[in-house]
């Protein structure tokens, strides 16, 4: 359906009805037939590091959360590898060990001291001591040292395990999954995900809608049957950059979409009564 201002239109406005445009009255507004509803955004994801699919947690067509796991790859030797450092790092029992010699150093070179204040034993025997308590702190120092170096150890064993395990970018649905368990993922996508929390509406409009339509612009998106019905979005982008050879131009709507109750890839009406 089309409808046109009273008066004759111009040679140029008339070519562009192609694109199923019509500029209506001020007071209808502007009513765009032809818009498409797409997501927000769509990743194909892959591993940071290669290696062979364990597990797939995920189908084609369900929703997952940011940060959901996806996918595992098998990581046998870096799970041991974990564990190792982990034992490294909770030597609990050998620093115990460590400050308890020193300690028993520190005491016994007090009570040589003194047994040396009273001229009782022989500067040697105070100075035995105080070397024990050097050699004590300086175990004790670097046992510490390398209970540190295991801790940073475990941390990074945690993170090439970690990267072993491949989670959702951002929130969405699962368009397609690329992978089966036993196969290699050197260099290509696991699966692709699509976020439909807002939409974008997409509109091609002539360039004599130009400047009439804003950034903030509030329309109304009528999306195709069966889904039907009427959702209120919002201008977010107006292209600046104009297509010459189509006399066109780009904007694009954001369409909010809690519950995800429309689906992305519909075609649509865009009705703006507010112009």
């Amino acid at each position: 359906m089309l409808r046109k201002r009273s008066g004759i239109l111009s040679p140029a406005v008339a070519m562009l009805l192609w694109s199923v445009v019509f500029i209506a009255n001020a007071a209808d507004g502007i009513i765009i037939e032809d818009c498409v509803i797409e997501p927000n955004k769509v990743a194909e994801v892959s591993s940071a590091v290669t290696g062979v699919i364990d597990q797939l947690a995920v189908k084609r067509g369900e929703l997952v959360k940011k940060g959901q796991v996806v996918a595992t790859l098998k990581s046998g030797i870096e799970k041991a590898t974990v564990e190792l450092a982990r034992v490294r790092s909770e030597r609990d029992q050998a620093i115990k060990a460590k400050r308890a010699r020193l300690e028993f150093s520190q005491r016994r070179l007090k009570r040589n001291q003194e047994l040396f204040a009273q001229n009782l034993i022989s500067e040697q025997v105070v100075d035995e001591a105080e070397t024990d308590v050097l050699l004590a702190e300086l175990e004790l120092g670097e046992f510490l040292e390398e209970r540190m170096i295991a801790i940073l150890e475990l941390e990074r064993a945690q993170e090439a395990l970690e990267v072993r395990t491949i989670r959702s970018p951002f929130s969405g649905v699962v368009v397609e999954v690329l992978v089966a368990p036993g196969e290699s993922v050197e260099n290509r996508s696991l699966l692709k995900i699509a976020s439909i929390d807002p939409l974008n509406v997409e509109i091609i409009a002539p360039v004599p809608l130009f400047g009439k339509i804003k950034k903030g612009t509030k329309a109304t998106v009528i999306p195709e049957e069966p889904i039907g019905g009427k959702h209120t979005a919002r201008v977010v982008i107006v292209d600046r950059v104009l297509d010459a050879a189509s006399g066109t131009f780009g904007i694009r709507l954001q369409l909010s979409n809690r519950n995800y109750k429309l689906p992305a890839g519909l075609r649509c009406r865009a009705e703006f009564s507010d112009i």
